[in-house]
Protein backbone atom coordinates (compact mmCIF):
# COMPACT_ATOMS: atom_id res chain seq x y z
CA UNK A 1 0.00 0.00 0.00
CA UNK A 2 2.49 2.50 0.98
CA UNK A 3 6.18 2.25 -0.04
CA UNK A 4 8.71 4.85 0.71
CA UNK A 5 12.33 4.90 -1.33
CA UNK A 6 15.12 6.26 0.02
CA UNK A 7 13.73 9.56 1.27
CA UNK A 8 15.87 12.26 2.03
CA UNK A 9 14.09 15.32 4.61
CA UNK A 10 16.19 18.65 5.41
CA UNK A 11 14.78 21.71 7.55
CA UNK A 12 17.02 24.49 5.52
CA UNK A 13 20.47 22.93 5.20
CA UNK A 14 19.94 21.05 8.00
CA UNK A 15 19.99 17.23 6.83
CA UNK A 16 16.81 15.67 8.50
CA UNK A 17 16.10 12.21 7.59
CA UNK A 18 18.90 10.12 5.30
CA UNK A 19 17.70 7.45 2.99
CA UNK A 20 14.90 6.21 4.54
CA UNK A 21 12.99 3.29 2.73
CA UNK A 22 9.99 1.50 4.60
CA UNK A 23 6.69 -0.20 3.14
CA UNK A 24 3.22 -0.77 4.80
CA UNK A 25 1.01 -3.70 3.28
CA UNK A 26 -2.59 -3.36 3.34
CA UNK A 27 -3.89 -3.98 6.42
CA UNK A 28 -0.62 -4.06 8.03
CA UNK A 29 0.00 -2.22 11.52
CA UNK A 30 3.66 -1.08 11.20
CA UNK A 31 5.56 0.90 13.87
CA UNK A 32 8.61 3.49 13.54
CA UNK A 33 10.52 3.81 17.18
CA UNK A 34 13.35 5.75 18.41
CA UNK A 35 14.59 8.23 20.50
CA UNK A 36 13.28 11.72 20.62
CA UNK A 37 14.65 14.17 18.31
CA UNK A 38 15.50 10.98 15.68
CA UNK A 39 13.16 12.08 13.19
CA UNK A 40 10.23 10.06 13.91
CA UNK A 41 7.83 12.87 13.28
CA UNK A 42 9.23 14.38 10.62
CA UNK A 43 9.05 10.98 8.71
CA UNK A 44 5.26 10.66 8.94
CA UNK A 45 4.54 14.38 8.66
CA UNK A 46 6.77 14.05 5.35
CA UNK A 47 4.96 10.81 4.22
CA UNK A 48 1.59 13.19 5.11
CA UNK A 49 2.93 15.61 2.74
CA UNK A 50 3.24 18.15 5.08
CA UNK A 51 6.64 18.81 5.29
CA UNK A 52 8.28 18.41 1.68
CA UNK A 53 11.04 15.97 0.92
CA UNK A 54 14.73 16.56 -0.93
CA UNK A 55 14.82 13.61 -2.62
CA UNK A 56 13.53 9.66 -2.91
CA UNK A 57 10.09 9.07 -3.52
CA UNK A 58 6.55 8.08 -1.64
CA UNK A 59 4.24 5.55 -3.49
CA UNK A 60 0.78 4.81 -2.72
CA UNK A 61 -1.17 1.89 -3.84
CA UNK A 62 1.61 1.75 -6.45
CA UNK A 63 1.23 5.43 -7.65
CA UNK A 64 3.78 8.03 -7.15
CA UNK A 65 2.23 10.56 -4.14
CA UNK A 66 5.76 12.79 -3.53
CA UNK A 67 4.53 15.74 -5.25
CA UNK A 68 0.97 16.04 -4.13
CA UNK A 69 -0.13 18.74 -1.52
CA UNK A 70 -1.46 17.26 1.74
CA UNK A 71 -5.00 17.56 0.83
CA UNK A 72 -4.70 15.59 -1.96
CA UNK A 73 -3.17 12.96 0.41
CA UNK A 74 -6.17 13.28 2.12
CA UNK A 75 -8.43 12.87 -1.15
CA UNK A 76 -6.32 9.53 -1.36
CA UNK A 77 -7.41 8.05 1.75
CA UNK A 78 -4.53 9.17 4.21
CA UNK A 79 -5.54 10.67 7.37
CA UNK A 80 -3.08 11.67 10.17
CA UNK A 81 -3.59 11.94 13.79
CA UNK A 82 -1.06 14.34 14.67
CA UNK A 83 1.49 14.56 17.37
CA UNK A 84 -0.19 16.98 20.53
CA UNK A 85 -3.77 15.93 18.38
CA UNK A 86 -4.19 19.52 17.16
CA UNK A 87 -8.21 19.94 18.22
CA UNK A 88 -10.53 22.83 17.41
CA UNK A 89 -10.13 23.46 20.67
CA UNK A 90 -13.28 26.09 20.70
CA UNK A 91 -15.04 23.88 19.14
CA UNK A 92 -17.47 21.50 20.17
CA UNK A 93 -16.88 17.19 19.97
CA UNK A 94 -18.99 16.92 17.53
CA UNK A 95 -18.22 19.62 15.60
CA UNK A 96 -14.59 18.37 15.48
CA UNK A 97 -15.83 15.14 13.89
CA UNK A 98 -17.80 16.91 11.71
CA UNK A 99 -14.52 18.57 10.58
CA UNK A 100 -13.35 14.86 9.85
CA UNK A 101 -15.52 14.24 7.25
CA UNK A 102 -15.57 17.02 4.92
CA UNK A 103 -14.14 14.60 1.89
CA UNK A 104 -17.20 14.42 -0.31
CA UNK A 105 -16.59 10.53 -0.01
CA UNK A 106 -16.93 10.78 3.86
CA UNK A 107 -19.35 13.22 3.96
CA UNK A 108 -21.75 10.82 2.36
CA UNK A 109 -21.31 8.45 5.09
CA UNK A 110 -21.40 11.05 7.48
CA UNK A 111 -23.86 9.42 9.82
CA UNK A 112 -22.60 5.92 9.72
CA UNK A 113 -19.45 7.32 10.52
CA UNK A 114 -20.28 9.42 13.39
CA UNK A 115 -21.84 6.31 14.49
CA UNK A 116 -18.95 4.45 14.63
CA UNK A 117 -16.67 6.43 16.51
CA UNK A 118 -20.00 6.96 19.15
CA UNK A 119 -19.99 3.20 19.13
CA UNK A 120 -15.49 2.73 19.64
CA UNK A 121 -15.83 5.54 22.08
CA UNK A 122 -18.87 5.93 24.12
CA UNK A 123 -17.44 8.66 26.08
CA UNK A 124 -17.55 10.99 23.29
CA UNK A 125 -20.98 10.86 22.60
CA UNK A 126 -21.92 11.63 26.01
CA UNK A 127 -19.91 15.05 25.53
CA UNK A 128 -20.49 15.53 22.06
CA UNK A 129 -21.77 18.72 22.79
CA UNK A 130 -18.97 19.69 25.19
CA UNK A 131 -16.45 21.90 24.22
CA UNK A 132 -13.06 20.11 22.93
CA UNK A 133 -10.58 22.38 24.62
CA UNK A 134 -12.52 21.02 28.26
CA UNK A 135 -11.99 17.24 27.76
CA UNK A 136 -9.10 15.25 29.32
CA UNK A 137 -6.28 14.84 27.71
CA UNK A 138 -7.09 11.07 27.42
CA UNK A 139 -10.29 12.41 25.58
CA UNK A 140 -8.90 14.66 23.57
CA UNK A 141 -6.60 11.69 21.96
CA UNK A 142 -10.02 9.76 21.42
CA UNK A 143 -11.34 12.28 19.78
CA UNK A 144 -8.22 12.89 17.30
CA UNK A 145 -8.72 9.54 16.31
CA UNK A 146 -12.25 9.92 16.16
CA UNK A 147 -11.71 12.55 13.85
CA UNK A 148 -9.14 10.82 11.42
CA UNK A 149 -11.67 7.95 11.50
CA UNK A 150 -14.44 9.90 10.08
CA UNK A 151 -12.57 10.64 6.57
CA UNK A 152 -13.30 7.20 6.24
CA UNK A 153 -9.05 6.67 5.67
CA UNK A 154 -7.49 3.57 4.13
CA UNK A 155 -4.36 4.53 5.87
CA UNK A 156 -4.05 5.37 8.85
CA UNK A 157 -1.06 7.86 10.20
CA UNK A 158 -0.71 8.14 14.03
CA UNK A 159 2.57 10.21 15.53
CA UNK A 160 2.51 9.73 19.21
CA UNK A 161 -1.06 9.06 20.84
CA UNK A 162 0.63 8.11 24.04
CA UNK A 163 2.11 11.68 24.70
CA UNK A 164 1.28 13.22 27.99
CA UNK A 165 -1.35 10.36 28.90
CA UNK A 166 -1.04 8.32 31.76
CA UNK A 167 -0.09 4.44 31.88
CA UNK A 168 -3.58 3.46 32.18
CA UNK A 169 -5.57 6.11 29.48
CA UNK A 170 -2.38 4.76 27.40
CA UNK A 171 -3.33 0.83 27.34
CA UNK A 172 -7.00 1.20 26.91
CA UNK A 173 -6.14 3.99 23.71
CA UNK A 174 -4.17 0.89 22.60
CA UNK A 175 -6.73 -1.46 22.71
CA UNK A 176 -8.80 0.81 20.48
CA UNK A 177 -6.00 1.27 17.53
CA UNK A 178 -5.75 -2.68 17.77
CA UNK A 179 -9.45 -3.01 17.36
CA UNK A 180 -9.61 -0.59 14.34
CA UNK A 181 -6.73 -2.35 12.81
CA UNK A 182 -8.58 -6.24 13.04
CA UNK A 183 -11.32 -4.16 11.49
CA UNK A 184 -8.57 -3.97 8.67
CA UNK A 185 -7.05 -0.32 8.37
CA UNK A 186 -3.23 -0.10 7.98
CA UNK A 187 -1.96 1.90 9.94
CA UNK A 188 1.97 3.52 10.59
CA UNK A 189 2.45 4.15 14.07
CA UNK A 190 5.07 6.19 14.93
CA UNK A 191 5.68 6.02 19.10
CA UNK A 192 8.22 6.64 22.10
CA UNK A 193 6.84 3.69 24.34
CA UNK A 194 8.61 1.56 22.85
CA UNK A 195 7.93 -1.39 24.52
CA UNK A 196 3.66 -0.85 23.65
CA UNK A 197 4.57 -0.26 20.15
CA UNK A 198 6.04 -3.90 20.25
CA UNK A 199 3.37 -5.20 21.84
CA UNK A 200 0.55 -3.91 18.83
CA UNK A 201 2.87 -3.58 15.72
CA UNK A 202 3.34 -6.59 13.29
CA UNK A 203 6.79 -5.09 12.03
CA UNK A 204 9.27 -2.13 13.71
CA UNK A 205 11.37 0.33 12.19
CA UNK A 206 13.88 1.55 14.39
CA UNK A 207 15.19 5.25 13.10
CA UNK A 208 18.16 6.58 14.81
CA UNK A 209 19.78 10.18 14.04
CA UNK A 210 17.28 10.30 10.50
CA UNK A 211 18.23 6.95 9.55
CA UNK A 212 16.70 3.58 9.55
CA UNK A 213 18.96 1.44 11.62
CA UNK A 214 16.55 -1.69 12.63
CA UNK A 215 13.70 -3.39 11.17
CA UNK A 216 11.77 -6.29 11.93
CA UNK A 217 9.39 -8.35 13.48
CA UNK A 218 8.78 -7.18 17.01
CA UNK A 219 9.88 -10.83 18.58
CA UNK A 220 12.96 -10.34 16.44
CA UNK A 221 13.46 -7.12 17.82
CA UNK A 222 13.25 -8.13 21.49
CA UNK A 223 16.22 -10.40 21.14
CA UNK A 224 18.69 -7.64 20.07
CA UNK A 225 20.66 -6.72 23.11
CA UNK A 226 20.31 -2.52 21.56
CA UNK A 227 16.83 -2.98 21.72
CA UNK A 228 16.50 -4.43 25.29
CA UNK A 229 18.86 -2.03 27.00
CA UNK A 230 18.68 1.17 24.61
CA UNK A 231 15.17 1.09 24.62
CA UNK A 232 13.54 -1.51 27.77
CA UNK A 233 16.05 -0.10 30.53
CA UNK A 234 17.47 -3.75 30.62
CA UNK A 235 21.05 -4.33 31.31
CA UNK A 236 21.33 -7.78 29.15
CA UNK A 237 24.70 -8.19 29.89
CA UNK A 238 23.89 -8.38 33.72
CA UNK A 239 21.16 -10.31 33.72
CA UNK A 240 23.38 -13.29 31.69
CA UNK A 241 25.49 -13.44 34.88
Amino acid sequence: MLEVRALDVSYGDAPALWGISMTVGAGELVAVVGPNGAGKTTLINSIARILPSRGGSIWLDGVEVTALPSQAMCELGVALIPEGRRLFVGMTVEENLEMGCYRPAARLHRVQGMERVYEIFPILKERRRQIAGTLSGGQQQMLAVGRALMARPKLLLVDEPSLGLSPLITQQLFEVLKKIHADGMSMLLIEQNVAIALDIAERVYVVEGGRIVSTGKPKDLLATRHIREAYLGEDVEAGSR
